[in-house]
């Protein structure tokens, strides 16, 4: 582990002024494995008018899909680290270029404190207030990313993140959120209520619809829109969960490795959901049925998603049917089988979803 103790959504700033995410819990001993997440107008622009950050004296612009990935490999390749396990390079931050570090939970406290709130932190305040007094969680159990940990957000166009911190926290808050949707007059609604979530969005995902897309997303319930009526607008919020310190565990074996053996597609029953919550999201699976791809798929143990969209993806005792890359896991603990949903040439095909 890094001697720098960061976690999952922490973020990085590089001496270029580059602003990494970090990326889940299992590090190299010398860097952390990211997500490049803003870059400074002098080093990447978009076209996009989504991307845009900060004001005339500190443009940043949002990376989106693998646009990140790809600056990485054509121009800023010392954000390359070599991970032992996968015996290749994955985007990262080594410990000599980090210039600072941002962490939710104190960049919260800190906005918190602050009298000269513009409209989108006083926002801010009242989501996290009303779901403090529903929820009875802690102040102390949440904390803030995207534009407002960065300090360029926009009053009136940024949106609420919030990250909320611990299995159980996320799970009381989960069913807390679940009942305030469905009232009437609540401040909060679940963004995914209705087809304007995915209005308009050009479709990618070959084995997951638009509309099963919608379905799991409306469950996952961390995905709200609140309605301020002091500002007039309607903004997006998110609660994130991200694991509390007692949670995490070293999972990074230099000497251990994972080989990819294969495409597979499987229907398969959910065990355990709980690591679901968080990024990477890995569920305990019971294999039912193998329908293309190696045999020797029946054994795998685990399915394991670095992508977003199939967090919170499924419970236990649901089916589900995955399509990935089957990878051997051998390390200390042992060896085994899991189903990886990662970055790879076949993204779009990737999918899980229940059946």
């Amino acid at each position: 582990m890094a001697d720098l103790k960061l976690r999952d959504r922490d973020a990085i700033v590089t001496k270029d002024n580059m602003i990494f995410r970090v990326f889940g819990y299992a590090h190299p001993r010398d860097a952390y494995v990211c997500d490049l997440e803003y870059a400074p107008a002098a080093v990447f622009r978009s076209d996009n008018p989504k991307a845009l950050r900060g004001d005339k004296g500190n443009v940043f612009y949002k990376f989106y899909d693998d646009e990140g990935w790809k600056l990485i490999q054509n121009r800023s390749r010392q954000y390359m680290v070599f991970h032992e396990m996968l015996q290749k390079n994955v985007a990262g931050v080594k410990l000599p270029d980090i210039a600072e570090v941002r962490k939710p939970d104190e960049t919260l406290k800190s906005v918190l404190e602050r009298r000269d709130k513009d409209g989108l932190l006083k926002a801010l305040q009242k989501v996290l207030s009303f779901s403090v007094e529903r929820s009875r969680l802690l102040v102390k159990d949440f904390g803030v990313f995207g534009s407002v940990l960065q300090g360029f957000h926009h009053p009136k166009f940024s949106d609420i993140d919030l990250i909320v911190y611990g299995e159980k926290n996320a799970s009381v808050l989960r069913e807390t959120l679940g009942d305030v949707y469905e009232e009437r007059d609540s401040p909060l609604k679940n963004e995914f209520q209705t087809n304007m979530a995915i209005a308009g969005k050009k479709w990618r995902f070959r084995n997951l619809s638009a509309q099963e897309f919608l379905e799991h997303q409306r469950r996952k319930l961390i995905y709200a829109i609140f309605k301020d009526y002091d500002s007039g607008r309607v903004i997006k919020t998110e609660f994130e969960p991200v694991k509390n310190w007692s949670e995490i565990q070293e999972e990074y074996d230099p000497e251990g490795r994972i080989v990819q053996k294969g495409w597979v597609k499987m229907i398969a029953r959910i065990v355990n959901d709980k690591e679901g919550l968080f990024m990477p999201s890995s569920y305990t699976i019971e294999p039912l049925t193998v329908l293309d791809g190696s045999r020797s798929a029946i054994e795998a143990r685990q399915i394991i998603s670095y992508m977003e969209e199939f967090r919170i993806q499924a419970f236990r005792d649901e089916k589900v049917y995955v399509e990935g890359n089957l990878e051997e896991v051998s390390s200390s603990k042992g060896t085994y089988l899991q189903i990886a949903l990662t970055y790879c040439p076949r993204y779009y095909e990737q999918v899980m979803k229940v059946v």
